[in-house]
């Protein structure tokens, strides 16, 4: 049976090329509020808040007032960005394997759910990121993954469907979203396990 090889390569951001913590942001910022580390992190780690951010439905003032106003942090909005920004290490091997699809112009694309200030930090920080054939952003399509509306903007970005995607992404949910439209779509944990399954679509090519 002829192997299905895709066309294009979708990888989510976070935990799969970039690790995150916001436990980073929430120690740096709470000396300068009235909570401790432990309370702050609850406001902007995977929060109602964060989610509304990151749904487009804040723009990147309103959730900083909206941080001030529920931790009575004394930081400028300048600040707050800046280590906000200051929270994602790179995943060397993912990182890596973009690369080497990239070498091999296989066209690739960012699938996140993010923010406008997590992203131009990304931007301005991780050149490889600059290297990706398009992106779709949660925070910029005003959907949130697993939700239909931000993969139906994945397929007009890219002009492919079903198996032609391969898709990564590290929760099941979201993974599972792109199987039910036919994409190939891959649950990433290990990247001693990712890397060399990703690369062995096109050893035979």
């Amino acid at each position: 049976m002829k192997k299905t090889v895709p066309k294009a390569v979708v990888f989510d951001l976070g935990k799969v090329l970039l690790d995150f913590d916001f436990g980073i942001f929430a120690r740096r910022c709470a000396p300068y509020s009235r909570m401790e580390s432990t309370a702050f992190l609850e406001v902007v780690n995977q929060s109602p808040l964060l989610h509304r951010y990151e749904s487009g439905l804040m723009t990147d003032q309103q959730f900083y007032e909206s941080v001030v106003a529920l931790t009575g942090f004394t930081g400028t909005m300048e600040t707050f960005a800046e280590w906000f920004g200051a929270i994602f290490t790179p995943i060397a091997e993912m990182v890596e394997l973009h690369q080497l699809l990239v070498a091999r112009g296989i066209p690739t694309f960012v699938f996140s759910n993010t923010n406008g200030l997590a992203i131009r930090s990304v931007r301005k920080d991780f050149p490889f990121y600059r290297t990706f054939t398009g992106e779709i952003l949660s925070y910029e399509i005003q959907s949130m993954k697993p939700a239909p509306p931000i993969y139906e903007a994945l397929e007009a970005l890219t002009g492919l469907r079903g198996e032609e995607l391969l898709y990564l992404d590290d929760r099941s949910e979201n993974v599972e979203a792109g199987g039910q439209r036919g994409w190939t779509a891959w649950i990433h944990s290990d990247p001693t396990v990712t890397v060399p399954r990703v690369l062995s679509l096109w050893d035979s090519v």
